[in-house]
């Protein structure tokens, strides 16, 4: 087996951070794909990054749920959810120390992403088109 550097494993950890945001991922499974223990990862990365990998995964985190803020009209709780996290409250409170704005001020800022949304020009002439055609009414008078 050949060696790697340290820095090849932290990779590792970050890109599975980067990927997986989404999901209940632990800074232990990160030391797993990092092949160190949780304690080495912790120092390792803080080293390399220069952040803890905990901090890291909410930074992303955090990044991702701005950008929903930004392009979708879910709720703060949806959001939450959809990004990792699990509780509103801590969610706002560290929304707020990473951006110093709520979630729901940051969102105000932005135009509504209904105004944004790119809807296809095919997509709009068949949902726009009038639902109750009076087209062929006279049909049923026997002509026809």
């Amino acid at each position: 087996m050949e060696y790697l550097p340290t820095t090849r494993h932290l990779l590792r950890a970050k890109d599975l951070a980067d990927a997986r945001y989404a999901e209940p991922l632990t800074v232990s499974e990160m030391a797993r794909a990092a092949g160190l223990s949780r304690a080495h990862f912790s120092r390792e990365f803080r080293r390399a990054f220069g952040e803890p990998p905990h901090t890291y995964l909410l930074t992303r985190r955090l990044e991702r749920a701005a950008a929903l803020l930004r392009n979708t009209d879910w709720q703060v709780l949806e959001i939450c959810l959809s990004v990792g996290l699990t509780s509103v409250g801590s969610f706002t409170s560290s929304f707020k120390s990473a951006y110093g704005i709520s979630p729901t001020v940051y969102r105000a800022a932005f135009p509504p992403a209904t105004e944004r949304a790119m809807v296809p020009l095919c997509v709009q002439r068949i949902y726009g088109r009038p639902k109750h055609s009076t087209f062929g009414e006279d049909r049923g008078s026997g002509r026809g």
